[in-house]
């Protein structure tokens, strides 16, 4: 249930009113914007009539039965975009993040090159894995905590913030106190342990929507981070399976409007797992900016040949200039025709 109070209603009104909910056992979000304040109600609501609820306080303009099973995540509790800063870098409200890196941390050499090559070329934050969940277990599996440390002596040298796949509930304390952003993988979307896990920490999460998930249950697993407190989550579209096997997976376009539509979190796209082609990355990306997507995560690497993980995907740093340069351009026509 979401509660809409009247232009001008004082502090204290809200403050009295969410005394009462929360005395009945209701979880209160409030948001409060410069025209506006609203009371997000969580919890068993059934109980609660409209016409009861208004007469509680005459600063009541409307109330807003949430039929979405998500409510955190919903526009209805948060009309306006969430904007996310991280490090002054920030996401959401028209504000686009350009995260670039290779898929796994190979070395220092390596992720040394690669951090120093896109910090200059539009790069905002640095990805690298340190854990690789694969699907064979004879892959490169990362150098873990070593990895982290690379990551960090990266940072000190570029001042990129670091983001960073977490694959288990065991490793999120470890992993957060090297990192900047959270990733939660595809594979781990629906780990719930693991989002409640993230959701109790102040680091912002990348979360990944998974291979066959829909739109709602992306947005559902986004609840369950939220619902622990933390609220600074980043949604990324990443391709879903179908039947189609000349790409690595298929990009879901449509799923940026859709997610801005319900949602006010900011939504980004990953090209380079959509695709799994590094010649694709860029028309995809276009599409993306193009659809409303908020930013971008590209895999790149200097030696993609010699990659250890997904080197068919990755951009040479060059392309990767690029690619930042154009989806630019992009936005600004789109936002100059609005």
């Amino acid at each position: 249930m979401v509660i809409v109070m009247k232009p001008g209603a004082p502090q204290s009104e809200i403050e009295k009113l969410t005394r009462k909910f929360e005395g009945m056992g209701l979880s209160v979000h409030p948001t409060i914007g410069q025209n506006y304040s609203i009371l997000g109600l969580v919890g068993d609501t059934q109980a609660l009539q409209e016409t009861q609820v208004a007469a509680t306080s005459s600063y009541i303009d409307r109330i807003i039965r949430v039929q979405h099973p998500f409510k955190l995540a919903s526009r209805h509790f948060h009309p306006d975009d969430t904007i996310i800063d991280i490090e002054g870098n920030k996401v959401g409200g028209g504000n686009l993040l350009f995260i670039g890196g290779p898929c796994a941390v190979e070395s220092r050499e390596q992720i040394m090159e690669i951090a120093q090559s896109i910090s200059g070329l539009g790069a905002q934050l640095l990805r690298g894995g340190a854990y690789k969940p694969r699907t064979s277990p004879y892959s490169f599996q990362g150098l873990e905590e070593e990895g982290l440390k690379l990551l960090q002596e990266a940072k000190a040298a570029t001042g990129m913030p670091i983001v960073s796949e977490i694959i288990s509930p065991d490793l999120v304390d470890l992993v957060a106190s090297y990192v900047d952003v959270l990733q939660v993988g595809a594979r781990n979307m629906q780990n719930f342990a693991l989002l409640k896990k993230v959701g109790q920490t102040k680091k912002a999460v990348l979360l990944k929507r998974g291979m066959s998930a829909t739109i709602e249950e992306l947005l559902m697993a986004a609840e369950y981070i939220m619902s622990e407190g933390n609220k600074n989550v980043i949604l990324c579209e990443r391709g879903i399976r179908t039947f189609e096997t000349y790409t690595r997976n298929t990009l879901d376009i449509s799923a940026i409007p859709a997610i801005k539509e319900l949602s006010h979190l900011p939504v980004i796209v990953d090209p380079s797992h959509a695709a799994g082609r590094w010649a694709m990355v860029e028309p995809l990306a276009k599409a993306a900016i193009a659809a409303g997507a908020d930013g971008l995560i590209v895999e790149v690497h200097h030696k993609p040949d010699e990659a250890l993980s997904d080197g068919a995907q990755s951009l040479l740093p060059a392309k990767f200039g690029r690619l930042v340069s154009v989806a630019k351009h992009i936005a600004q026509i789109d936002h100059a025709v609005v």
